[in-house]
């Protein structure tokens, strides 16, 4: 599935749509600034996939801060079987820049 871009993704919030919100970065990153997505770090991903496998072909939007893990995180879900995710390009910092 296509990547999502940051306006994409606050239409969405917006208009309340739908879909599994997950933040792949670490919890202190997390704790410093997040967009209120489900925090599952990149390093425990894998081990915490059975929390997700109800969403398997549900839209799943992975971010990051700068779009990288996401990109990793996204690889490994659609590995595992998972149809719909998307990552966030440019990640927080792309969100910050376009709040700015």
């Amino acid at each position: 599935m296509d990547d999502i871009t940051v306006i994409e993704l606050k239409q969405k919030l917006e208009n309340k749509e739908k879909f599994v919100f997950i933040d792949v970065r670490e919890q202190i990153e997390y704790d410093m600034f997040n967009l209120n997505a489900q925090l599952i770090p990149l390093g425990s991903l894998m081990s915490n996939i059975e929390e997700l496998e109800a969403h398997k072909d549900d839209e799943i939007v992975v971010h990051c801060r700068s779009g990288a893990r996401s990109a990793t995180a996204k690889k490994m879900l659609e590995s595992a079987g998972f149809t719909k995710v998307r990552n966030l390009l440019g990640g927080v910092l792309a969100w910050i820049d376009m709040e700015s």
